[in-house]
């Protein structure tokens, strides 16, 4: 398995990504070759601190950065030697399996889109966040590839979810809900509506609308939503979990009392904390390229990094591409392409 991560993305780069490719390297014995692109003083400088001489890294050095102000196209067509569009080209190549990025998200998506091109039969990509529930992890579809999504859009996100959910999670016939407010049939805007007819008539094992306490106390396992609302849904559960484990530090350290009976429990508390934590999950595929990219969060630590890795592995193993191209062939074939698209 071959790797290409950006390391000069995200919040913390290169310490951060230098960190998590040191530990992915020393615990994945499958993954054979990791290239590493970026400044190459900075990134020998990092592996040093790291003690990793690991003999399957090679640095690709670039001489350009993408920065969270930049204009997501325009960095990717003006910036063509930054870390991002270097670490895509050696997928495009073949050089790499797998692309790995936790910086600039719209400028992985369109370098990814530009350079990759997307798989038969997909119009548009979409990130497929793993949102964990109290009964399982379900897949969030579209977390913020494509913010102005056309209901075609939609129905192949949740095809291309469904493919996720089946090879990755397991699940034998996921269920699909579309993020709305309300659950009856009629809810929703005209944009939720016409997703709601095509979803009826697809195939797919769909359950209809779901809201978003459904999430937790009523879960499927594929949510639908354009990338506007899947972003802000993500995002909002993110801080949630954290503001929840912050404000328990803060209570159970109150008193000694409060204090031993938190260290009776913590176990159950690390358990929780691991099954909400996104360094756990590490990065979200970017599913409907004609590639494997994953995107990590800005913020990543170097165990995320390593999850992330971890993740491009996984999703190139499974052969998730070849499966999406499939699902949305014989889609096709099944549905007449008028019937596909609302009136």
């Amino acid at each position: 398995m071959r790797v290409a991560l950006d390391a000069m993305g995200g919040d913390f780069a290169p310490k951060n990504a230098i960190a998590g490719a040191a530990m992915a390297l020393r615990e994945f014995p499958h993954l054979k070759k990791l290239y590493l692109t970026g400044d190459e003083a900075q990134l020998t400088r990092e592996l040093k601190a790291n003690d990793c001489n690991d003999g399957r890294i090679e640095i690709v050095h670039t001489t350009q950065v993408v920065e969270m102000s930049d204009h997501a196209v325009e960095a990717v067509r003006r910036k063509k030697d930054s870390s991002v569009n270097r670490a895509v080209d050696l997928v495009k190549s073949g050089q790499a399996d797998a692309v790995v990025s936790a910086g600039h998200t719209g400028a992985m998506v369109a370098s990814t889109t530009i350079k990759l091109r997307t798989l038969p039969g997909v119009e548009r990509p979409g990130i497929a966040s793993y949102l964990p529930t109290e009964h399982n992890v379900c897949v969030l579809i579209d977390a913020g590839a494509n913010v102005d999504a056309r209901p075609i859009h939609m129905l192949q996100y949740a095809i291309m979810g469904t493919v996720v959910s089946q090879q990755v999670l397991g699940f034998k016939n996921p269920s699909v809900g579309l993020m709305s407010i309300g659950s009856e049939d009629q809810k929703g805007s005209e944009f939720t509506k016409d997703i709601f007819k095509l979803l009826r008539a697809s195939g797919l094992n769909f359950r209809g609308n779901v809201e978003g306490h459904d999430l937790f106390e009523n879960p499927v396992e594929v949510v639908l939503c354009d990338g506007f609302t899947g972003n802000v849904v993500l995002k909002t559960c993110e801080a949630t979990a954290s503001a929840v484990f912050r404000w328990l530090k803060r209570e159970l350290t109150a008193n000694p009392k409060r204090t031993a009976g938190a260290f009776l429990a913590q176990n159950a508390f690390r358990a929780i904390r691991n099954k909400t934590n996104y360094e756990t999950y590490g990065g979200s595929p970017l599913v409907g390229v004609n590639g494997v990219a994953i995107i990590a969060h800005g913020a990543s630590s170097p165990l995320a990094i390593k999850n992330a890795i971890r993740v491009g592995c996984e999703i190139t193993e499974k052969q998730i591409n070849p499966r999406i191209v499939e699902a949305i062939q014989q889609f096709n074939e099944k549905v007449p392409a008028s019937a596909a698209q609302p009136a």
